[in-house]
């Protein structure tokens, strides 16, 4: 009896089969809270009595494991005075909201996330444990757990029984089975965890002499000397080990490490490895597995829970030829094979097979020994008459590119011309913001417009009929380009057509820092008059100008190009051309074509015009003026 004549009876969260005849409410799915589970701020409420299950101190309270923490449900009391919670009545200070209780948020602080702080340690309780033996209460937990672990510092406080484990991963495992297996007795077994500092035990975790002996002897009886292949699939329930009473776990650092040393030291060579139903849900003591086993060839990590394909980042130094992977949750995580085999290609580029199953040869450039790259060449203009034509086509174009009014262009362009510019696109930056910002507004970059609504904006930005792209080269800021440092490749030629490509530097005006830029441009040209070229599509590419590209722009201050990498074309006299057009009779193209065959002589030009003339070798086109 308690005071004011009313009785309380102690109760236990535990639930039995049949222990109540009748169904009780709150026992249900939908039932709140058990006491256990409750934060320690709203335990003992009203000022009675406690309850003897209060003996388990704020130090041995629950922790959320989930990424997200849960809002705290809490059991309803009928003797709260109100009924409501203190924090939740209007008019009131809330102080506990806004100043805090220092108890509850160092518990509400030491919530883990499991992917940030995989090598914690953590407090596992298990109340009313005392009355369990320690070889069942373990092996139970062991059983229905789905990570393995290996208990550290097991001992028992009043009816309680603690252990610690070091990984959250296997800490948020125990979590989600408490309350889902019973005893002997058919009550639920509860599972209490905390972060906690690394116990004093906590050095019985590394590997003794005598159990590297054990793991040694293992190992040789599982390897293969003629395959070179080595089994340690389902290497915990070995009879060897368990006899010795050696508990293996390769998720733990100073297994895995041990296992690998082992490798290193006798079997260097080792060209297959069998790692499958391990439960192993991570790889980060594998790193250095390409350094112990350089060669190894076939690695089977079926059975396992690796969750995500980034576990594998870990390994991917090695040249895996053959992968086993099925039976692990990362394979859900797909949407189709295509993506699967691609996405484990881009870590094992040499890749033959995948759980058993063989693949496309891969597509690589297998450079195993630094090489040496054959040096750059030069331009390449076909023949001395193609050279002589574009060369002279860029010098005329860019002088009046670079010059102050680019109207000049419109005798160069087609009446059909079209045009296009894109600059290159970087990732993690703002390109608007980069140093190719004045560029980025006009920029067709099909990286940047690969998205459907931005269909419209890739015809916007591809400029059509000679005025429309002479207009938008006119926008351009304005440019000095190094003639000396164009490389010219002509890669079509035809009677009506040639197609060449120039790469080169050029300086931005006004710009006082980093003003070099690199250019590449695709000019397609059709005939035109007199001799020249009339563009029919102009793409250009700008980029960032590389170190050695800034440190060799504008070294010759020659307005024209050098020999190397683009020959100097001397300016065509046209006051000669005219006056041997007016000698001859013919017209200003076969005039000009007649001196530059004779080195621009005049008196050789002469004579062999009339020798021709006289032999009757030159074409009636020659004299249609």
């Amino acid at each position: 009896m308690a005071e004011g004549g009313r009785s309380y009876i102690d109760h236990d969260d535990r639930v039995g089969g049949n222990f109540f005849p009748k169904k009780r409410k709150g026992r249900g799915p939908f039932r709140a809270k058990m006491y256990s589970e409750a934060g320690p701020r709203n335990r003992n409420r009203g000022n009675y009595q406690p309850n003897p299950r209060s003996r388990l101190d704020d130090g041995d309270g629950d922790v959320a494991m989930s990424d997200v923490h849960d809002t705290v449900r809490l059991r309803f009391n009928p003797y709260n005075r109100g009924g409501r919670r203190r924090d939740e009545r209007q008019g009131r200070d809330n102080r506990g909201a806004l100043h805090g209780n220092p108890a509850r948020d160092s518990l509400h602080n030491a919530r883990t996330d499991v992917r940030g702080d995989k090598d914690s340690w953590y407090k596992i309780t298990i109340p009313y444990g005392k009355k369990y033996e320690k070889d069942w209460l373990i092996g139970l937990l062991q059983g229905a757990c789905s990570l393995p672990f290996s208990p550290i510092g097991y001992h028992c406080d009043h009816s309680r029984s603690h252990f610690y484990v070091e990984d959250a991963a296997v800490a948020k495992a125990l979590k989600q089975i408490s309350r889902t297996f019973t005893d002997r007795d058919n009550f639920k077994i509860t599972i209490l965890i905390q972060p906690s500092p690394p116990p004093a035990q906590a050095k019985e975790i590394q590997m003794t002499e005598e159990e590297n002996a054990h793991f040694k002897r293992c190992m040789q009886k599982r390897y293969d000397g003629a395959q070179q292949a080595l089994d340690m699939s389902s290497l915990r329930s070995d009879p060897d080990l368990v006899t010795n009473k050696v508990d293996l776990i390769l998720n733990r650092k100073s297994c895995m490490q041990s296992m690998l040393q082992i490798i290193e030291e006798n079997v260097p060579e080792l060209l297959s490895l069998d790692l499958s139903n391990n439960k192993l849900y991570r790889l980060d003591h594998m790193s250095e597995i390409h350094l112990k086993a350089p060669n190894l060839k076939i690695l089977n990590l079926s059975s396992n829970v690796l969750r995500t394909d980034k576990d594998l980042d870990k390994i991917k130094g090695l040249k895996l030829e053959m992968l086993w992977l099925d039976g692990n949750p990362l394979c859900d995580n797909f949407r189709d094979q295509n993506t699967y085999i691609s996405t484990m290609r881009e870590r094992f580029p040499k890749l033959l097979r995948l759980d058993g199953h063989e693949l496309p040869p891969p597509i690589a450039f297998d450079v195993e020994t630094p090489t040496t790259l054959p040096p750059c060449k030069g331009s390449y203009l076909s023949t001395d008459n193609i050279k002589a034509i574009v060369l002279r086509f860029l010098q005329q174009y860019y002088a009046i590119y670079d010059g102050e009014d680019r109207q000049g262009l419109l005798n160069i362009y087609h009446d059909e011309a079209c045009c296009s510019l894109s600059i290159a696109n970087v990732s993690g930056q703002n390109p608007a913001r980069s140093s190719l910002g004045d560029y980025f507004a006009n920029s067709r970059n099909l990286k940047r417009l690969r998205e459907p609504r931005d269909l419209s904006l890739r015809f916007k930005l591809l400029k059509h009929k000679r005025l429309n792209v002479v207009s938008f080269l006119n926008e351009l800021p304005r440019t000095q380009h190094d003639l000396n440092s164009f490389v010219v490749d002509v890669t079509t030629e035809t009677n009506t057509l040639l197609c060449f490509v120039v790469n080169g530097v050029f300086k931005v005006e006004g710009q006082s820092s980093d003003p070099v830029r690199a250019f590449t441009r695709v000019f397609i040209a059709v005939p035109g008059n007199e001799a020249g070229l009339l563009l029919v599509n102009d793409q250009q590419f700008i980029r960032n100008a590389s170190t050695d590209e800034i440190r060799k722009a504008f070294a010759t201050p020659a307005p024209t190009p050098s020999s190397s990498p683009v020959p100097v074309v001397p300016p065509v006299p046209q006051d000669m051309v005219q006056a041997f057009s007016q000698h001859s009779g013919m017209n200003l193209e076969w005039s000009q074509k007649c001196l530059q065959d004779n080195g621009w002589d005049w008196e050789q030009s002469v004579q062999i015009f009339m020798r021709l003339k006289t032999e009757r070798k030159i074409p009636d086109i020659a004299f249609i003026q």
